[in-house]
């Protein structure tokens, strides 16, 4: 699966993930393929990254699907702002790109099937299947290696400068003890805005 990770801290905001790609037992390394689970998206705001743990079909359709909303509806910026946009991107998912949306029969609502984490200027936010959002205030993790990720930064946190140390703490801590995470790393900071 993987190793992604986004920070908070110092004024800066991170988010950083490995590159590997997992087919059941086949790796296939950076070596062979770009593999990249971060998508860059340009929405009203500013910049925003998308990290994304799931099937590796989810990252060609999500960046096909974000592209398709105008982008005065790309809006990332609070909790409720990315929840409206993911609950507009849902029907989007399963009418252009055929999401099977049933993960078990008593689901309270169609899952959007896949886990993301986003981070901006605003802030960083936790997206899980049902599209239920979260706004961290330090850091979090998801992918396979979360576990591995978020004791490291735990581990990290008050002795790290900047939200780029502590995100690279954790997302190399996934790579050194999940079986399905690899580098090389991608990262990427930005400045948090005030509030």
């Amino acid at each position: 699966m993987t190793s992604i990770v986004v920070v908070k801290k110092a004024g800066q905001v991170a988010i950083a993930a490995d590159t590997l790609v997992t087919f059941g037992d086949t790796r296939l390394s950076h070596r062979f393929e770009d593999n990249s689970k971060l998508l860059h998206v340009e929405g009203v705001g500013g910049v925003s990254y998308i990290g994304v743990a799931g099937s590796v079909a989810h990252f060609p359709v999500l960046r096909q699907a974000l592209e398709s909303l105008p982008r005065a509806q790309l809006r990332l910026g609070s909790k409720e702002e990315v929840f409206a946009t993911f609950s507009k991107l849902h029907p989007v998912l399963k009418e252009s790109f055929f999401l099977q949306t049933k993960e078990d029969d008593n689901d309270p609502y169609e899952s959007s099937q896949f886990s993301a984490v986003v981070a901006n200027a605003s802030g960083i936010y936790g997206l899980y299947s049902y599209r239920e959002v979260f706004e961290f205030k330090e850091f979090w993790g998801i992918g396979s290696g979360r576990s591995f990720a978020l004791g490291a930064m735990h581990a990290v946190w008050p002795t790290a400068e900047t939200a780029r140390e502590v995100a690279m703490a954790g997302v190399h801590a996934g790579c050194e003890f999940d079986k399905n995470s690899a580098g090389p790393v991608e990262v990427f900071t930005m400045k948090l805005k005030k509030k």
